[in-house]
């Protein structure tokens, strides 16, 4: 049933004051927030963790917790960025997502816990890969939704659609990093994260007929045309932050190699949902003249960015995380294409926990999720795993820790858990687990759930509709959810945050009906990508390991 058209209540924003400066709550900015996190999360991450090597190694030794702890040490503080003269961080939120706490030259298997059987969640987490391969070859996904069901679903990213469409300038196109909803905000930033969500979050609206073709392909025409001609950008990567008016650099931030691509995403999107010549050749030029062999030039693992002020910075997109999209869109280029052995340069560290083993980091959620916005991993695995049933696994795994949590933090239950980086009570914080990372303290954050549907539908449904349902007006609002609440402290954030409320409408949409896996890749471009790291098609065995 057609709904009604979005309406824009927008009135561009106009250059950021001091206090819009205030990327996270009480004026804290999100690379120092996360920048402080990274310190606690390194002193929290191996308590506890059984480390070993894993068995299938030739080398069968064992590494002490004490030995381990003091040889990571060392690299740890070479790693540590120096703070500049107004205490902010050179480098972005991305960069002090993880911290880099073991080598994996050697295949070390991180062992969370043994108390039980992984058998019942293998075969369980194995038939959902399976019901999702055989919704994809059907032409959609085999989601297990109700009418009520999807009822929800389509009001949840009818509410994420209206975000893209009101929080960004008509004029640019370009979609503030967040908005406070609870007051009068017409302030803030771009990012071009929040962008790339943006033209995305266009497709699926005027896919689901919540705003009209002209007005999606005249936003995506006026977004790609200043992308192509006005954006600053250096050999094609552009700034992660930018005022919203004008594209100017904000915050000094880098030329960011992992938001580039997620802006990228959003545009290859685009340009194979809209019939339009402009629309493609504006996407493809946009795509093209990003220069892959000058950011790979003298290494295989890509760096984080690069500044005017000091060149590439020193941080490398070495191990598991949302650098899949990033590396798979170089490898898809066919103007400066990355060499192919990139792909297999960074490095895959196991975990295990409850007799479940995946591939994974010390980091929130959402690297699970990204890459898996656009590129399509179902029925697909290169020589070292099978990246979707490594989400589903590490979903059930998240679940799972944040019931052990509830024994501390009574909120969390099979119907609402979810910890992601988000806002909290003290500003932004990168955490989750396991092992848990961040001062964990029962705060929950629906796009953990809302961006992990296509991997565990069922059960992420479940707790969005208990957020909305029990925390009404307090969780929800114009644009979906708010992006973080604690119930335990009686707080309810203020803000919604872009890339947050863009994974959870891609992510909803993607478990409903396969519509942005099926669209993006279209283009050539992902397909090669996926050709050249080696993916092939092939049929999990239900009791199959990832």
């Amino acid at each position: 049933m057609e709904n009604e058209p979005l309406t824009s209540g927008h009135v561009p924003g106009e250059i950021d004051t001091e206090e819009a400066r205030s990327v996270g709550v009480h004026g804290l900015d999100r690379r120092t927030a996360l920048y402080r996190h990274l310190d606690i999360g390194h002193r929290q991450l191996l308590r506890g963790i059984g480390v070993s090597r894993d068995h299938s190694s030739t080398d069968r030794g064992g590494l002490g917790f004490d030995q381990y702890q003091q040889q990571e040490r060392g690299q740890y503080d070479q790693c540590r960025p120096a703070a500049q003269d107004d205490g902010s961080l050179p480098a972005h939120a991305s960069i002090l997502r993880r911290a880099r706490t073991i080598d994996v030259n050697t295949p070390y298997l991180i062992s969370l816990r043994h108390d039980l059987s992984r058998r019942d969640v293998l075969r369980r987490t194995a038939a959902l890969g399976a019901s999702l391969l055989v919704g994809q070859r059907a032409g959609g996904v085999n989601a297990p939704f109700s009418e009520d069901d999807d009822k929800f679903l389509n009001d949840l990213e009818n509410a994420n659609c209206l975000y893209f469409w009101e929080q960004a300038n008509p004029q640019t196109g370009m979609v503030r990093d967040r908005c406070n909803v609870r007051g009068n905000d017409r302030g803030g930033v771009a990012s071009i994260a929040a962008t790339g969500f943006g033209l995305t979050a266009l497709c699926i609206a005027e896919s689901r007929r919540f705003i009209s073709h002209s007005q999606a392909r005249d936003r995506v025409l006026t977004t790609l045309r200043f992308l192509w001609k006005k954006l600053p950008n250096h050999r094609g990567f552009f700034y992660h932050f930018a005022d919203p008016n004008t594209g100017d650099r904000q915050w000094d931030s880098e030329v960011s190699s992992v938001d580039t691509a997620i802006l990228l995403c959003g545009v290859l999107t685009c340009s194979r949902f809209f019939h339009h010549q402009e629309i493609s050749d504006l996407a493809y030029a946009i795509f093209n003249r990003v220069d892959w062999t000058w950011l790979s030039e003298d290494t295989t693992l890509l760096p984080h960015g690069w500044m005017p002020e000091v060149g590439f910075l020193p941080y490398r997109w070495d191990g598991y995380s949302e650098l899949m999209m990033m590396y798979l869109l170089g490898l898809g280029s066919s103007s400066h294409p990355l060499p192919a052995e990139t792909w297999d340069a960074w490095k895959r560290v196991t975990f295990e926990y409850d007799g479940l083993r995946y591939i994974g980091a010390f980091a929130p959620l959402f690297v699970h999720q990204y890459s898996q916005a656009w590129f399509d991993f179902r029925g697909k695995r290169d020589r070292h795993a099978d990246y979707f049933r490594n989400s589903v696994i590490a979903t059930d795994v998240h679940r799972r820790f944040c019931l052990e949590l509830a024994k501390q933090f009574p909120d969390y239950s099979d119907n609402l858990w979810g910890i992601t980086a988000s806002d909290s009570v003290h500003g932004y914080v990168a955490w989750g687990g396991p092992p848990a990372v961040g001062p964990i303290d029962g705060t929950v954050v629906p796009s953990a759930s809302g961006g992990a549907l296509p991997f565990l539908p069922r059960e992420c449904l479940s707790v969005l509709r208990r957020m909305k349902i029990g925390w009404g007006d307090h969780a929800w609002c114009r644009y979906g959810f708010v992006n973080a609440f604690n119930p335990l402290k009686n707080w309810y954030d203020t803000d919604v945050i872009g890339i947050d409320t863009g994974i959870t409408v891609v992510s909803a949409e993607n478990a409903r009906s396969g519509f942005v896996w099926e669209t993006f890749m279209k283009n050539p471009e992902a397909r090669r990508g996926m050709e050249r790291a080696g993916f092939k098609p092939y049929t999990p065995p239900a009791d199959e390991r990832v």
